[in-house]
């Protein structure tokens, strides 16, 4: 094989295989550290969070949380909510039960339930721009099929110089 194109093939495989793997670690691997992502689908909370971002969140003791605090809570089992708390209520025969009102950045009014701790999965540390996008379309089809070729053509990209070398040694020591 051609040494540049051999070269390019090299340099582009490690370019490929290191956005892989920060992809990887964005999506998959900031988990092991106890950050979920979100993705962000309204723009309620612009212009801190925007529409395609990937919010991580931590989980946080609920007693630590105050006004101005942006917090991730479940409406219901399938929908997930970030906005920012502006008002803290404790039950009066038991403090322990903490209500938080909650607002989007970019509402008028706020938000019309209380939320209630139990239901507050933890608080936006970081956000990566767009990246939402990026995790929806691999997660749901045609966007899985596409993310397991292109890992397929990867490890092709990988090992394929090294088949070439081995045969064009075998080769040479053939003509030997």
């Amino acid at each position: 094989m051609n040494r540049t194109l051999k070269k390019i093939c090299s340099w582009g495989s490690g370019v490929l295989v290191a956005l892989v793997v920060l992809l990887a670690v964005a999506l998959v691997g900031v988990r092991l550290i106890g950050l979920q992502p979100y993705m962000v689908l309204s723009g309620s909370m612009e212009p801190t969070y925007h529409v395609g971002s990937l919010v991580y969140v931590k989980d946080v003791d609920y007693k630590e949380l105050t006004v101005g605090d942006p917090i991730t809570y479940l409406i219901n089992e399938d929908t997930v909510v970030t906005h920012r708390i502006i008002e803290v209520l404790v039950d009066e025969n038991d403090p322990d039960v903490i209500r938080y009102f909650t607002k989007g950045d970019a509402n008028e009014s706020p938000d019309g339930e209380s939320v209630h701790y139990r239901n507050v999965l933890g608080k936006p540390v970081f956000t990566i721009p767009y990246l939402g996008y990026v995790s929806n379309y691999i997660q749901h089809p045609p966007g899985m099929y596409v993310a397991i070729s292109a890992g397929a053509i990867l490890i092709l990209l990988v090992f394929l110089p090294d088949l070439f070398e081995k045969d064009e040694k075998k080769k040479k020591s053939d003509e030997a």
